[in-house]
């Protein structure tokens, strides 16, 4: 009982022990396009994108990942319930999701400090190292640029 009157005042969900670390990868991807306080179609396309891409799924289950990613989104508390999930992931896939986060926040085509100091955050939560998380935005960067010159 004790930890159900925890979960309520930390506004966590009931099932959070199991939650799925793809899902909880989508809600990040999600609070980092709204971390500026805009969440702009371009930004979910970009979702879309890097869940096709890093994950490899079809395009149903990344539909589903949005939507369950946006619903946890909007009722979190932090990034804190969902970072711990992901970290069950191995490095690699943490490093593309911090990726994943710069291209979200890039999407726009604009740099928020809002959104850097949010994915900063998140990177250290999973594990990702300063090296790891420079060189993660610098591909990024290069992947929005290389992609806007193609448009």
């Amino acid at each position: 009982m004790f930890d159900a009157i925890k979960r309520m005042f930390s506004g966590e969900p009931e099932r959070d022990e199991a939650m799925d670390p793809h899902e909880a990868a989508a809600a990040l991807l999600v609070e980092a396009a709204l971390s500026d306080g805009v969440y702009a179609n371009m930004e979910s396309d970009m979702i879309a994108m890097i869940l096709l891409e890093s994950f490899d799924f079809d395009a149903e289950r990344v539909d589903e990942l949005i939507q369950r990613g946006e619903m946890l989104a909007e009722e979190s508390v932090g990034s804190h319930q969902f970072t711990k999930h992901v970290k069950k992931l191995p490095l690699p896939e943490r490093v593309a999701i911090v990726e994943g986060l710069f291209r979200v926040a890039l999407a726009d085509g604009e740099k928020c400090p809002y959104e850097e100091a949010y994915i900063r955050n998140v990177a250290s939560l999973l594990h990702v190292d300063d090296v790891s998380r420079a060189q993660a935005r610098k591909r990024a960067e290069l992947r929005i640029a290389s992609d806007s010159g193609a448009n």
